[in-house]
């Protein structure tokens, strides 16, 4: 597995596995061993997918060393102060069962319960006990998600630590182009949720017709598309057979012709990204 170097100098694999909507149980424990069967290294998760005891089941279940798995979990809207965020952090560690995590978020910047300008002190609070969970050793990256420019201004007024991470809705219908510059302009990895546009990818013959020219399927086309742009993709599936395809990205390069072709003619077409300062959690 290939790997990015965060600023801070961690390594973190290129691409990693996603467990959103995987049910707390069977099915996230199994699809968590099918993806570190197949290879992946990068697994991650949040506290508001309530599956994190399966995510740490299947790490310990796999045999694999702790050090050779990058393990990425998410505070909760419900957690955003400083001491709250203390819980939190305590909490997902025994939620996986993990001694320390590798990657750790703040999922949403503006949560319903802190709509009134209130947001930019409780996200002030929030990252310094991160801060301070990164210092004592609890966690070896820091990072932010769904953050859009104003509320990384607001966080940078008084944070120690510039995010190392920006985990965000990325792939050729919705691209954040002026979102990823920032962040990366400040030394953040954008990571991409929903790269294959929840599904609806799929529904594009030309994509399809790409594909077939690279004797690849859509997912791998579009999971491609997101490495060579720079992006870390996070593709999700129960699918023992797609798990495994998902990863097996390594061995082909679209075009330079084919990656302006892909980036310029589907925006929109697979949804966009939620408005953070409106959503309703």
């Amino acid at each position: 597995m290939e790997t990015y170097t965060l600023s801070n100098g961690v390594k973190i694999p290129t691409v990693g596995f996603g467990t959103w909507q995987a049910e707390n149980g069977e099915q996230a424990k199994n699809s968590v061993l099918e993806a570190l069967k197949a290879g992946y290294r990068h697994i991650d998760t949040a506290s508001a997918y309530k599956n994190e005891e399966s995510v740490g089941k299947a790490i310990r279940e796999s045999g694999i060393p702790r050090e050779e798995i990058f393990v990425t979990t998410k505070l909760g809207s419900r957690f955003h102060s400083y001491e709250l965020a203390k819980v939190a952090i305590k909490e997902s560690l025994e939620r996986l069962g993990l001694d320390y995590l590798d990657l750790y978020l703040i999922h949403w910047p503006n949560p319903i319960a802190l709509r009134d300008n209130l947001w930019q002190e409780a996200n002030a609070g929030t990252w310094q006990a991160m801060e301070e969970a990164y210092n004592e050793g609890k966690i070896r990256a820091i990072g932010i998600s769904n953050f859009r420019k104003h509320h990384i201004e607001e966080l940078m007024k008084t944070a120690k630590i510039t995010p190392q991470v920006n985990q965000i809705f990325l792939n050729p219908s919705d691209q954040q182009e002026e979102l990823v510059a920032y962040s990366t302009q400040l030394g953040m990895i954008c990571e991409a949720y929903s790269p294959l546009g929840l599904g609806r990818i799929f529904e594009i013959k030309e994509l399809a017709d790409l594909a077939e020219k690279y004797n690849k399927s859509v997912a791998q086309l579009v999971l491609r598309w997101s490495l060579q742009k720079g992006f870390l993709p996070l593709p999700k599936s129960v699918t023992p057979e797609r798990i495994a395809e998902n990863i097996q990205l390594f061995d082909f390069e679209i075009t330079p012709e084919d990656m302006e072709y892909i980036s310029t003619s589907f925006k929109g077409v697979a949804g966009v990204t939620s408005d953070p300062d409106n959503v309703s959690f």
